[in-house]
């Protein structure tokens, strides 16, 4: 898939989503991002914004396997998973695969659910796979996980640990459309567009080339350093208990590779990883003031913007 090819398909799976979900461009952009770098997305706002609307938009925009679970705090891990069902008849068990063996899960306000069965999808996320009653399951390719969640609402919920936070490539926030974008969603209220029924924009085979021509995104040697100098500087600041780590480090040159696609470039800029330095770094430090919450958010977010104006780019 050459360059040019690859632009034009990055922008119909963009144009696809982007007519279900009105206005905010650039976070419909990130989470095709999500998708062609073989990342998972969090999707963290205010209610009623549409981040489910925005996720279910992505997973019918390629055509493939797709399960929505609504987390709950009595969710248990095998429902996600899946369980072993003994059968009498045959004398052995069989394993009943759950909604994870999907290309594309939804975990609908996953904080909603207990640490155990949050925990559930890491290896999932992680490898690609999954292992119950020591045998190990591959998951479809591609698989990617989109979360919701809700970060004003703390009653009966679980605020996502570090450790499962960073296995999400990117955090997008949504914020309140434009007057004239809300006034055309109150317009469309009787015969809004349902991203259940939308014809598919891409194939799976289509997807899967996007993610190999990320892998051949070109990186100069002084972004690299760029990218090492930005998490060394985030673990040296005041008030920052965590900073990035290399693994955060290496995710955000992910992002960076595959922004660079979306702009229909084979090459990244300076550009591409300070667009995708916000959704990439923020979720991942751990300050010292609020552990969860808005203010959380917008503390770490200052943050970010404070390490992209100290650390000079190339």
């Amino acid at each position: 898939m050459g360059t040019s090819e690859a632009a034009v398909e990055a922008g119909v799976l963009i144009d696809a989503v982007a007519k279900h979900y009105v206005g905010k461009p650039e976070a419909v952009k990130l989470t095709a991002a999500a998708l062609i770098a073989r990342g998972h997305l969090l999707i963290e706002d205010v209610p009623g914004i549409g981040k489910t609307l925005l996720g279910v938009a992505l997973a019918r925009a390629f055509g493939v396997s797709f399960r929505r679970v609504q987390f709950t705090n009595d969710l248990l891990p095998s429902d996600i998973l899946g369980v072993s069902i003994y059968d009498a008849a045959g004398g052995r068990f069989d394993f009943k695969p759950g909604p994870i063996f999907s290309h594309v899960l939804l975990a609908d306000e996953i904080n909603r659910s207990t640490p155990k069965t949050q925990s559930a999808l890491l290896e999932a996320m992680s490898e690609g796979q999954v292992s119950i009653d020591g045998k190990t399951y591959a998951l479809p390719d591609p698989f990617l996980v989109i979360a919701t969640q809700n970060p004003v609402e703390y009653q009966g919920t679980f605020p996502l640990p570090e450790a499962q936070l960073d296995r999400f490539l990117l955090r997008v926030r949504l914020g309140y459309p434009s007057h004239e974008d809300e006034l055309r969603i109150l317009r469309e209220r009787d015969r809004p567009p349902s991203p259940q029924a939308m014809a598919p924009a891409l194939t799976r085979e289509q997807v899967l080339a996007l993610q190999a021509r990320v892998d051949a995104v070109r990186v100069d040697e002084a972004l690299l350093d760029y990218a090492v100098r930005l998490a060394e500087a985030s673990r040296a600041l005041p008030g920052v208990r965590l900073g990035l780590s290399p693994r955060g480090a290496l995710a955000l040159a992910r992002a960076a590779r595959a922004w660079a696609v979306v702009e229909g470039r084979d090459h990244c800029l300076p550009d591409d990883f300070k667009t995708v330095a916000m959704p990439v770094v923020a979720h991942r430090l751990l300050l010292d003031t609020s552990l969860f919450g808005v203010a959380r958010i917008s503390e770490a977010e200052a943050v970010v913007a404070q390490l992209l104006g100290r650390v000079r780019a190339p």
